[in-house]
């Protein structure tokens, strides 16, 4: 499966901890998962997408995620990034660390409260949605201020070649290789900044402004506003969104209090649902059933959701730009050669073709490639068919009959 590593960020109090806690929150038991064995501050969390199975007319037994009432609930890596103070560029608190481990994400969770109620340092302040759109900015400006400083000393140690675009573009590939920036990402911030060819004409303001296109192609930064249940949450979300921002509002606490309260039996409810069912109401204690009043009457009658599972799908699926595809041994029966049905479903980026995701089962599936099998239609697929959304596929390949 191909792995995209999303980091989630957030000054103190905002809730990030809380929106961590939730998104991780193993409800949906995946065992055996090499996801188990992450780091303390690495978790999984879980998409949530409908599965083919109905649309199919089968019954599935997944292996690498589970299928709960025609949903797939698919595991995908997060990591709990450590604060930020100002002056992070420059090597404040843990900011070299900070801002290195943002770099190694392919997106970011920015969590602010959108109520507005925190002051520069996390500290409580009466509603403004100023207090919001500070917070937003200052994160995006430390980071590039970070980045542009990568840059300059990189293009000053640069051995002096013609200057050209392609001699540009080979350099800060080179000095960005390492953040995990691909040089597919550089062209386009150079395309579009459009810098002197000659390093010695680049500006500061210049460096920064290809820092920061960099970091909106390569490291993009999706805003969860929590706390939508505050007084001043409303506001604090229109307000972001004229300043030309895209926030989903959540309530990461409603969503903890939810999957809590799942996972001791007492309500029914799975990530991404617009309500609960209270399983053994007699077993409620008075406070737990206000709790969970609360969060229905203040969070999904208002909102629709907590909007903590709709954030991590957009992430994956809008921002990243990832599908679903599953991979079946037999196209007939839909199964893996043990005879499960419809056992994996891999997260790929869109527009890759069936070799190389063939590529990604086994390296062998791509070396002795032959075609693949379209499980639906019944038709042979060539090498360079780009792969469609929830698609099912069987790969042939020289020496292996099916994949």
């Amino acid at each position: 499966m191909v792995t995209r590593l999303v980091g989630l960020s957030g000054k103190p109090n905002v809730g990030k901890s809380t929106l961590y806690s939730a998104l991780t929150l193993n409800i949906v038991k995946i065992a055996d998962y090499p996801f188990t064995t992450l780091t303390p501050n690495k978790g999984v969390g879980y998409l949530r997408k409908k599965c083919v199975c109905k649309s199919l007319g089968v019954v599935d037994n997944p292996v690498n995620s589970r299928c709960v009432n025609g949903f797939r609930f698919i595991p995908v890596e997060l990591v709990d990034l450590p604060g930020i103070v100002p002056g992070a560029h420059e090597g404040r608190g843990l900011g070299n660390q900070f801002l290195s481990e943002i770099s190694m994400a392919d997106a970011l969770i920015h969590v602010v409260d959108a109520s507005g109620s925190l002051d520069a340092e996390g500290r409580p302040a009466d509603p403004d949605p100023e207090n919001t759109l500070r917070d937003i900015r200052f994160l995006e400006d430390e980071y590039d201020r970070w980045l542009a400083g990568i840059i300059e000393r990189g293009v000053q140690k640069a051995p002096r070649a013609r200057p050209s675009r392609r001699s540009v573009e080979d350099v800060l590939s080179q000095v960005l290789s390492g953040l995990a920036i691909g040089r597919g990402d550089v062209e386009k911030a150079v395309e579009r900044v459009n810098p002197p060819d000659e390093f010695s004409k680049w500006s500061r303001e210049t460096m920064i402004e290809l820092a920061r296109t960099i970091r909106m192609i390569a490291k993009p930064m999706v805003i969860a506003a929590n706390k939508i249940d505050k007084k001043g949450a409303e506001e604090g979300v229109r307000r972001m969104r004229e300043a030309g921002y895209d926030p989903i509002p959540i309530s990461a606490e409603a969503e903890l209090v939810l999957r809590r309260a799942a996972e001791a039996g007492l309500v029914e409810y799975f990530p991404g649902d617009n309500d609960f069912k209270i399983v053994r109401p007699e077993t409620l204690r008075e406070k737990q059933r206000e709790a969970l009043e609360m969060v229905r009457e203040k969070v999904l009658k208002h909102w629709g959701s907590t909007g903590v599972q709709e954030l991590l799908n957009m992430v994956y699926f809008r921002v990243l730009k990832m599908i679903t595809v599953y991979p079946v041994e037999d196209p007939n029966k839909l199964t893996d050669k043990k005879g499960n049905v419809l056992p994996d479903v891999y997260l790929v980026p869109m527009g890759m073709n069936v070799k190389e995701f063939a590529g990604l089962i086994h390296s062998d599936l791509m070396n002795n490639f032959l075609y693949a099998i379209d499980a639906r239609r019944k038709i042979r697929l060539g090498e360079d068919y780009v792969l469609k959304d929830d698609d099912v596929v069987s790969i042939v390949a020289v020496g292996r009959q099916k994949s």
